[in-house]
């Protein structure tokens, strides 16, 4: 059972993460204008970076509580990546017929989010061997 301070603090951390994606969603659209969605490839790889980086971290260290911990990962970074907006807009890349701009959307956001959660993850583990 999860208590109410963890709660709490998934929520909290939520609010911040969703109205950073919103920010940085619609400034990186607006700098780099292209059907390619870039705004959101870019909050997936900079919140899966964050992400394994912490998660490392969260290993080597006893510093943050479960609450702390559950604030950064599934609150604020949850809400910053947008897998169900990746989503979408890979549905709609292909099905308003730009094929391979959908799977270049796909690959990119798949394969280069979990490439760099892991690198997050080596760069921290790297610090504490």
């Amino acid at each position: 059972m999860m208590s109410w301070q963890t709660i709490l603090a998934i929520g909290s951390g939520g609010f911040i993460g969703a109205v950073l994606r919103a920010y940085l969603n619609g400034f990186i659209s607006h700098k780099i204008p292209h059907t390619l969605p870039f705004g959101t490839l870019s909050v997936n790889l900079i919140g899966s970076l964050i992400m394994g980086m912490l998660i490392a971290y969260f290993m080597y260290t006893t510093f943050f509580s479960l609450p702390a911990k559950s604030f950064l990962s599934t609150g604020i970074l949850g809400a910053l990546t947008t897998f169900s907006t990746f989503a979408i807009e890979s549905f709609l890349l292909l099905e308003g017929g730009h094929i391979a701009l959908g799977l270049t959307n796909i690959m990119l956001n798949s394969f280069g989010s979990i490439f760099m959660a892991g690198s997050g993850f080596y760069i921290v583990k790297y610090f504490f061997r």
